[in-house]
C-alpha cells in the first residue's frame, strides 16, 4: 500500500468512497470538481494523489532524505490569506509525517520579503496562493520557466470565487499555466452549490482534444452534513414587526445560549451589527471580557490571525463575526453557530451551520435570531431548503473586458506572447469562450494603443509589438518598458471597494479601517464604536484617522456599504411555501405558532398571500395613497420592480410616485389615487421593452459612472497609488470620471463603457431575474385587497420608508410606536 494512504489511515480513518474515488482519477491523469459539505475531508481528497504519484515513482523510501527539495508539482490557489495559512498547515502534516522532501510554502501579500526573493528564484514543491499573487508570479519574465514542471492545479472555495471578476482571473490563470504544462490537472473543491455542472465546466474550461481536463468528473461527497436549526423565539411577537424590533431584545436568550456552550461563532450579516453585538454581551457579562473576540473585515489583519489562533485551540467562548469567516478555516472546538438576523440565502445558512461540527460524521448546530417577526418565517424555511438540498446557484461571468486587458499586460510581462495564440488561449476560457475577433482585436489595441482617444498618450501604449533585427513587426507582444511593468504589477488584481480610511491611536497602533464616505460625517470629538473599542476622533490626516479612547455610552457605528443583501431566489420560494401552509391552516412548526397572531390578523384584514398570487392592498393615509404588493421575490427584485413600476405608471399619467421595498415586498405611494384594477396592474408587468424601461427609470448614467471607477481601475486608466499612499475615493472618482466622460463623448464604442452599463444591469438590477419575476408574475392570480388600514406585511414597508426619510431615530420610533398602538388598538376592537 502506498506510504501515502497508509500515514491516512493510521492518522484519519478509512477514506470515504468519494475521496478514493478522487485518488482513481487523479492518478489516472483525470480532472474535476469534488463537492462536499464543509468538514468532510475535501483538503486531502485532492492533496494526497499528488504526494502518493511522487511516492510511487520513488520506492526507494530510505533515500528521501538526501534527496534535493522537490521542484514545483503542486499549485494550491484559494480565496483568502487567512485561508492560505490554514491550508498550509495542513497540506505539511502528511509531507512532515513521512519525511517527504516537499516544500509547502504560501505566497501571499503578507509572506515576507524574504521568502518571495527566494519563490522568485524557485517555487517551492507545493504553492499556496491566491488569484492574485498567482498573476504577479507570472507578471516576471521568466515565470514559464519557473512553473514548467507543474502537474496539479486545486482551487479551494470555488464556489467563493466562480461568479467575480477574481473568478475570472483565476480562468485566465489557468489557461496559463495550462498552455505552459500540456497536461496539466485541475482540481477544484465546493460546498454548497447549486450549478455544479457549469461550476465544474467554468473550472476546467474549454479545452483541446486531449486535455487532461476533457470530460472532467464532477465527484459528490455525501449528499449531506447534518445539521440542526433552532430558533430562538421571543417571549411574545408583534402583529406589526419592522425591520431590526426584535434583535436585541434577545439578547438574553443568546447569552444563555453562549453559556451553554464551550464555544460558538455568533455571524452577524453586517459589521455594523458585529460591533453592536460584541459591545453588548461584554456589557452584560464582564466576566466573559477576553473570552469573546470580534472579527470582521474591516480589523486589522494581526488582530484578526489572533482571533483565528485563539478559535483554533478553543481559546475563546464566543467569537461575534460576519462573512469573514464563512470560508474553510478550521475551528474544530466550535460547537455551536448563531446567526443573528436571516441568513437571507440557503447555501450561507449551511456555510454558517458548517463551522460547527467541522469534522466528518458530527452534527452541525446553529440557532437563529430573527430581528424581526417576519425573519421567524425566513429560519423555517431555510430549515426545509436546507434539508432538501434547494442550494442557489452562482453564474459565471460573461466577458469582463477590463480584467482581460489586465491579463494581457501581465502576460507581455510574463515572457511576452504571440497575438493569434494567446487568443485562442483566452477563448479556451468559460468566460471568454464567446469573445468576438472583433472584442479581442479592441482589447488588444486597448492595450498596445490605449484606443481610438488615448493613442496619443504614451503611458497608455502598455504593450508593444517586438520587431527583428530588419525592424519587422514579429506578432510577438512584450511589456513596453520597466516603469509600466511597476505600476502594472502593483495594480494587479480585482478586488475594488471604496477608499478605506486607517483608524490609529496616536502610538501609531492600527485597529482597523473604515470607509472614507462615514469619517466625512465625523468631526473631531466625534465618538463611535469600532474593533470593540469606543473612540472619539481626535483628526484626520490624510487617509489616516487618529483616535483616543473615550468614555460614555452614545456613541455611532459606522456603517459600511453592501448592508442589505437580499433575500436568495431558492429561499425566497421556500418563505412562500411557508405562507401557503399558513394561508391552509397549516402551523405545523414552532416558528409559524410564534407569528400565527400576526398571519391570522393578515388573513382577517386582507390575505395571507399564496404561492400562485400577487397580492395587492390598498391603502390611504395622511401621507397618500398606497399600493403595497407581495411578490415575495427578494430585495434587489423588488428594487428592479418598483423602479419599473413608478416609471410606467407616470407615463400614463403625470404624477409622482415614491417607492419603497424590502424582501417581502413593495410600497409605491401617490399624492393622486391609482385607480387601477388587477388588469391595469397585470398591464404594468410586462417584459417588452424591459431594459430600455429601466434605463429611462433609473439613472443608469450615474450607477455606470460609480461602475466604471472599479472596471478603469482594474483595466489599468488610473493608478491606485503607492503602498500605504492610497488615493482617496474623490480623487479615484474624479479620475474615473474624466475617462468616462472622454470614452463618452469621443469613443461611443468604447466596450468598456458598454461593459459598465452591462454591469448595471445586471449586478445592481438584476434584470435578469427581474426578467424571470416579470414572466412568473404574468401567470399569478392579482388579488386586490382594502383593508382600510396598514396590515402586518404592509406596516413593514412603511416604517422602512419613514425611516429612508432621514428622520431623527427618536421620531422615527416615536412614530412607529404609535402606529403599532394605533393598529393595535383596531386589532382589539375588531376581537372584540
Amino acid at each position: 500500500m502506498n506510504p501515502v494512504e497508509v500515514w491516512f489511515r493510521e492518522h484519519v480513518g478509512e477514506p470515504f468512497a468519494f475521496q478514493r474515488r478522487c485518488w482513481d482519477a487523479q492518478r489516472a491523469g483525470r480532472s474535476g470538481l469534488v463537492h462536499a459539505p464543509t468538514g468532510m475531508g475535501k483538503t486531502y481528497c485532492v492533496w494526497l494523489p499528488a504526494l502518493m504519484r511522487w511516492c510511487e515513482e520513488h520506492p526507494e523510501r530510505e533515500a528521501w532524505a538526501s534527496m534535493d527539495t522537490v521542484g514545483p508539482r503542486v499549485v494550491w490557489v484559494t480565496p483568502l490569506r487567512a485561508l492560505a495559512t490554514d491550508t498550509e498547515e495542513n497540506l505539511k502534516k502528511p509531507v512532515k509525517a513521512l519525511g517527504l522532501p516537499w516544500a509547502v510554502q504560501r505566497r501571499t501579500g503578507d509572506v515576507s520579503q524574504t521568502v518571495k526573493a527566494k519563490q522568485k528564484k524557485r517555487l517551492p514543491s507545493c504553492l499556496v496562493t491566491t488569484p492574485e499573487s498567482l498573476s504577479v508570479l507570472m507578471s516576471y519574465a521568466d515565470a514559464p520557466r519557473k512553473f514548467a514542471g507543474v502537474q496539479t492545479v486545486i482551487v479551494d472555495e470555488w464556489h467563493e470565487l466562480m461568479s467575480t471578476k477574481r473568478g475570472t482571473q483565476a480562468e485566465l490563470g489557468l489557461a496559463r499555466l495550462r498552455e505552459w504544462n500540456h497536461g496539466l490537472q485541475t482540481w477544484g473543491l465546493s460546498a454548497t452549490l447549486g450549478n455544479l455542472e457549469q461550476a465544474r465546466d467554468a473550472l476546467l474550461g474549454v479545452h483541446r482534444a486531449g486535455d487532461a481536463a476533457v470530460g472532467g468528473e464532477l465527484i459528490h461527497g455525501p449528499d449531506h452534513k447534518d445539521f440542526e436549526l433552532r430558533t430562538l423565539l421571543p417571549d411574545s411577537t408583534t402583529r406589526f414587526p419592522w425591520a431590526g424590533h426584535l434583535g436585541l431584545q434577545q439578547l438574553d436568550a443568546v447569552i444563555e445560549t453562549i453559556d451553554g456552550a464551550a464555544s460558538t461563532l455568533l455571524f452577524t450579516n453586517t459589521r455594523s451589527q458585529a460591533e453592536i453585538w460584541f459591545n453588548r454581551i461584554n456589557t452584560e457579562r464582564p466576566d466573559w471580557v477576553g473570552k469573546v473576540a470580534l472579527h470582521h473585515g474591516s480589523i486589522d489583519r494581526k488582530t484578526r490571525r489572533a482571533v483565528e489562533d485563539l478559535l483554533r485551540v478553543g481559546g475563546l467562548k464566543c467569537c461575534v463575526c460576519t462573512s469573514s469567516l464563512d470560508l474553510g478555516v478550521d475551528f474544530s472546538p466550535v460547537e455551536q453557530v448563531i446567526q443573528v438576523a436571516s441568513p437571507k440565502g440557503v447555501a450561507r445558512m449551511l456555510q454558517r451551520a458548517g463551522r460547527s461540527g467541522h469534522r466528518p460524521g458530527a452534527v452541525s448546530r446553529l440557532f437563529g435570531v430573527p430581528t424581526n417577526a417576519l425573519e421567524v418565517l425566513d429560519f423555517a424555511a431555510a430549515r426545509d431548503a436546507g434539508r432538501q438540498r434547494r442550494i442557489e446557484s452562482r453564474v459565471p461571468l460573461d466577458r469582463p473586458l477590463d480584467v482581460l486587458v489586465q491579463h494581457l499586460v501581465t502576460c507581455a510581462m510574463g515572457g511576452g506572447f504571440d497575438a493569434d495564440a494567446m487568443r485562442d488561449e483566452v477563448r479556451r476560457t468559460y468566460a471568454f469562450r464567446a469573445i468576438s475577433d472583433q472584442e479581442w482585436q479592441w482589447c488588444l489595441d486597448f492595450v498596445v494603443r490605449g484606443g481610438e482617444t488615448l493613442k496619443v498618450y504614451p503611458q497608455f501604449a502598455r504593450v508593444v509589438e517586438d520587431v527583428d533585427g530588419n525592424g519587422e513587426v514579429t506578432g510577438w507582444y512584450k511589456v513596453a518598458g520597466p516603469r509600466i511593468a511597476k505600476f502594472h504589477r502593483m495594480a494587479i488584481g480585482t478586488i475594488t471597494s471604496d477608499a478605506a480610511i486607517a483608524v490609529k491611536f496616536a502610538n501609531g497602533k492600527t485597529l482597523g479601517t473604515v470607509e472614507e464616505s462615514f469619517v466625512g460625517f465625523l468631526k473631531p470629538g466625534s465618538r463611535f464604536v469600532f474593533a470593540g473599542h469606543l473612540l472619539e476622533l481626535v483628526q484626520v490626516r490624510g487617509m489616516t484617522a487618529v483616535v483616543r479612547k473615550a468614555k460614555g455610552v452614545k456613541a455611532t457605528v459606522p456603517r459600511w456599504q453592501g448592508g442589505k443583501s437580499p433575500l436568495s431566489t431558492q429561499l425566497a420560494a421556500a418563505v412562500r411555501e411557508k405562507l401557503e401552509a399558513a394561508k391552509n391552516g397549516a402551523f405545523d412548526s414552532s416558528e409559524l405558532k410564534a407569528v400565527r397572531p400576526l398571519l391570522e390578523l393578515q388573513a382577517a384584514w386582507s390575505q395571507i398571500p399564496g404561492e400562485d398570487e400577487l397580492l395587492i392592498e390598498v391603502v390611504r393615509t395622511r401621507d397618500g395613497h398606497h399600493r403595497f404588493l407581495f411578490p415575495l421575490q427578494g430585495r434587489t427584485v423588488h428594487e428592479g420592480l418598483g423602479a419599473l413600476l413608478a416609471y410606467r405608471l407616470t407615463q400614463r399619467s403625470e404624477r409622482t410616485v415614491v417607492v419603497t421595498v424590502n424582501d417581502y415586498g413593495v410600497e409605491l405611494l401617490s399624492p393622486q389615487p391609482f385607480d387601477l384594477d388587477a388588469n391595469g396592474w397585470r398591464a404594468l408587468m410586462h417584459t417588452d421593452a424591459l431594459v430600455e424601461d429601466l434605463l429611462a427609470c433609473v439613472d443608469t448614467g450615474q450607477l455606470a459612472r460609480r461602475q466604471f471607477r472599479d472596471i478603469a481601475r482594474i483595466a489599468g486608466l488610473i493608478n491606485v497609488g503607492y503602498p500605504g499612499q492610497s488615493q482617496s475615493n474623490r480623487q479615484l472618482q474624479a479620475s474615473s470620471e474624466l475617462f468616462f466622460d472622454v470614452f463618452r463623448d469621443f469613443d461611443p464604442d468604447n466596450l468598456l463603457l458598454d461593459q459598465a452599463k452591462r454591469e448595471v444591469l445586471e449586478r445592481q438590477l438584476e434584470v435578469s431575474r427581474l426578467r424571470t419575476a416579470l414572466e412568473k408574475l404574468a401567470d399569478t392570480e392579482l388579488v386586490l385587497t382594502d383593508p382600510g388600514r396598514l396590515t402586518p406585511l404592509g406596516f413593514p414597508l412603511w416604517a422602512e420608508r419613514l425611516r429612508e426619510q432621514h428622520l431623527t431615530s427618536q421620531s422615527w420610533e416615536d412614530r412607529v410606536t404609535q402606529m403599532v398602538e394605533k393598529l393595535e388598538a383596531a386589532a382589539a376592537t375588531q376581537v372584540s
